[in-house]
């Protein structure tokens, strides 16, 4: 699974769009106040999945590729 089909899969699980943020393809404007999010790690390039809350980052895992991340991130949200 790729960021892309993640955005589908949770479309398709109906989860609303404020509770998720997808670094380059989904990022909901204006930001929510908390979500979980998926991002590229800026200092080593893994994919991190954590929470976002009152403007500060928890990261929670960090996976070394999209498809392991992608996966990790649904089975939170879902």
């Amino acid at each position: 699974m790729d960021v892309s089909a993640l955005l589908s899969a949770l479309r398709s699980a109906r989860v609303a769009d404020g509770y998720y943020w997808i670094e380059g393809v989904h990022e909901p404007a204006p930001t929510p106040p908390d979500f979980v999010y998926l991002r590229r790690a800026a200092d080593d390039g893994t994919w991190e999945v954590g929470t976002y809350e009152r403007g500060a980052r928890h990261p929670l895992t960090r996976h070394g590729d999209e498809a392991s991340a992608c996966a990790h991130m649904l089975r939170l949200l879902t």
